[in-house]
């Protein structure tokens, strides 16, 4: 059993799974948040079935 406390998340931006073959909007999304300094990963959200951009550092 993890009993590890849980790191609060900012989601950045949720987009679909369902893109066009080839296209990664998230990846992208996500690479362009890194270039502009933000720690931005992409973790998918099934119940919903999106991708979500989500970031460890709080926003504003």
């Amino acid at each position: 059993m993890d009993t590890a406390p849980e790191q609060a998340r900012t989601v950045l931006e949720r987009l679909p799974a369902g893109g066009r073959r080839g296209s990664w909007p998230a990846e992208e999304f996500a690479a362009s948040q890194r270039v502009q300094g933000t720690t931005a990963q992409v973790v998918m959200d099934l119940r919903t079935d999106q991708f979500l951009v989500v970031t460890d550092t709080a926003t504003q």
